[in-house]
């Protein structure tokens, strides 16, 4: 009677703990439906680019904020601004150095629901080897299953932040004094993610 009192409480114990510590549900980034965007002054006009390669982790429940996260990893080289002449600098020792640092990556440590369905991604922003705190908000815009993929369900999170570039080492601030190139960079996350129902 012991033992199977014992076995009894063994199991309620590992069934309790695996409700508490679950990890959220893991989605896969549509990568040709996700990208990352910038927008940065010149002059008067807008300057805008964006990155070819990048991966993105993503572990997401709204009900399970505690195991959620995401991770980003993107390539400095993948940098497209439709000029490869303008690109070639962007990557050298003026901008991104990415002979040296060829990643900047982002990892979430804590995830807030802010309602109506944005969230406040807090975590690590590193660029060119230093790191910063940074908060990304992103909006759930939406979980449906997927029109073209029977048994899958696609989920959307739309995210703007502006970002001092300077302020993030990326840049002496020449540029920026010459009146050439902001200092404010606005980046738009906007992800398609796929998950097994």
């Amino acid at each position: 009677m012991k033992t199977l009192m014992t076995s009894i409480l063994t199991l309620l114990l590992i069934t309790s703990s695996s409700l508490v510590f679950g990890a959220a549900r893991s989605w896969e980034v549509d990568k040709a439906h996700s990208a990352i965007y910038f927008s940065v002054d010149h002059i008067f006009s807008k300057t805008r680019g964006h990155f070819n390669e990048f991966d993105i982790e993503v572990n997401f429940d709204p009900a399970q904020l505690d195991q959620s996260s995401f991770v980003f990893t993107i390539e400095v080289d993948s940098i497209d601004t439709n000029i490869t002449k303008r690109d070639k600098h962007l990557l050298s020792a003026d901008f991104f150095e990415s002979s040296k640092f060829p990643q900047i990556t982002f990892a979430s440590t804590k995830i807030t629901d802010a309602g109506n369905g944005m969230f406040d991604v807090a975590g690590t922003l590193t660029v060119k080897g230093k790191k910063y705190d940074l908060t990304l908000p992103l909006k759930l815009v939406g979980v449906t299953e997927h029109p073209a993929k029977k048994g899958t369900e696609v989920a959307g999170f739309d995210g703007t932040i502006v970002i001092d570039r300077l302020a993030h080492g990326v840049g002496t601030g020449k540029f920026y004094d010459m009146g050439v190139v902001g200092k404010e960079v606005e980046v738009l996350v906007t992800l398609e993610v796929l998950s097994n129902k």
